[in-house]
């Protein structure tokens, strides 16, 4: 994949950090989703569903009662971006068949945007236990199957494939993989940071900074910003902006976990190679690379067609999703101390500030009607409040 892309920077000049980092992570043959995608202990980088499946348990809890507020409505998608291993997913359903009775005149089916075909392979067994048949008379549904307990998921490779109607939306460490444009201002105006081959190492790249201005600078700078370095997702606008109007037309919600910031943060790209950090130009390919998501960015993305709630820190909102409790009836029931410390273990990973509790952040997308109530103009009086959005605001546990 190096000797790619410096052929590539020698024919067309400088790549932009978008363009590197797309071929880094999906180039067909030599990418690191492509090829490999290592989640897990065994992998790169390990994800909160990995930890503990009270952290999917809570999400499914969160999309159930989101349901309800809105008056439960007979058809039920649930729809996950770049869904990793399918673990969160599983952890999602177990729920959904735990409260069947809840659901049960609902019409629920999953709906999984993955473009690693080796992920999806591994999906495909965990949710269905291998039975999955492909699609290949229908071009968008590439792969369709049954879950463990009778659900239909259907595999996509783009957002836009997935049929419309009323869906929840979920998207958990997915726009941090998304790639990112970098710029830097100097006394000469906006530069977007470039890769390019370093003239000292043949085959070594470096960053350089563009001489001008290029589209990027011109495009995606906000003239407000007073940060003197920027990274823009610019597909994460576009993704935010599909997700804004699905929800306008067809109603549902979205919800956003990931590490990232309210617009503060500047130089946050970085790899990750067997749980350590990586240099980003090194052996392209072989490491996972990310950059800390922009929740300032991705709300203003939305275009007021939604509501945004958040971002807020991952132990707040497990918190008001009555994680406690759920650890407390896990302690219980299990028998034996192993079981007990792992609990406690996974529990100090994904609320302890110091590891994933505050730099993970949650963020919600909502129609607009589901936080202010149409004026009921005969009757004032006969306005029920609005039930708060759990997670956002203390779960009421009834």
């Amino acid at each position: 994949l190096l000797q790619h892309l410096c052929r590539k920077v020698r024919a067309t000049g400088p790549l932009t950090v978008a363009e590197y980092m797309r071929e880094a992570l999906t180039n067909p043959a030599q990418g690191y989703y492509t090829r490999r995608g290592g989640i897990g202990d065994s992998g790169d980088f390990i994800t909160s569903p990995e930890i503990s499946q009270v952290f999917g348990e809570l999400i499914g809890i969160w999309y159930i009662s989101e349901w309800m507020a809105m008056g439960k409505p007979n058809t039920f998608q649930l729809v996950e971006l770049g869904p990793g291993r399918g673990t969160l997913t599983e952890d999602i359903l177990r729920v959904f068949n735990q409260l069947a009775s809840v659901l049960s005149k609902c019409d629920v089916s999953v709906h999984l945007v993955e473009v690693s075909p080796k992920l999806s392979e591994i999906q495909g067994r965990m949710l269905t236990g291998g039975k999955v048949q492909p699609n290949p008379e229908e071009e968008s549904v590439y792969m369709k199957g049954i879950s463990k307990t009778g659900i239909p998921i259907f595999w996509y490779r783009d957002i836009q494939d997935v049929p419309p109607g009323y869906s929840f939306y979920l998207a958990h460490e997915f726009f941090d993989a998304l790639p990112i444009h970098k710029f830097q201002r100097t006394e000469k105006g906006w530069r977007e940071v470039l890769v390019d081959i370093d003239p000292e190492v043949p085959d070594q790249l470096r960053f350089v900074l563009s001489p001008s201005s290029t589209p990027a600078t011109e495009n995606f700078i906000q003239p407000e910003e007073t940060r003197d370095h920027v990274e823009v997702c610019p597909e994460a606008g576009v993704i935010m902006q599909r997700l804004a109007c699905h929800i306008e037309k067809d109603g549902g919600a979205a919800l956003v976990a990931d590490y990232g910031h309210d617009g503060t943060k500047t130089d946050t790209f970085r790899g990750f190679r067997n749980h350590k950090l990586h240099d980003v130009l090194s052996a392209p390919g072989t490491a996972d690379l990310t950059a800390d998501v922009d929740f300032s960015y991705l709300r203003k993305m939305t275009q007021e067609r939604t509501t945004t709630l958040g971002p807020i820190k991952q132990r707040e909102f497990l918190k008001n999703m009555g994680i406690d409790l759920r650890l407390q009836v896990l302690l219980q029931n299990s028998r034996d101390t192993a079981t007990r410390e792992q609990l406690l273990h996974s529990y100090d990973m994904l609320m302890n500030p110091e590891k994933m509790g505050d730099c993970f952040n949650f963020f919600a997308l909502l129609p607009h009607h589901r936080l202010v109530q149409a004026d009921k103009k005969d009757k004032p009086e006969s306005k029920s409040p609005l039930p708060p959005v759990a997670g956002f605001n203390e779960l009421l546990l009834k």
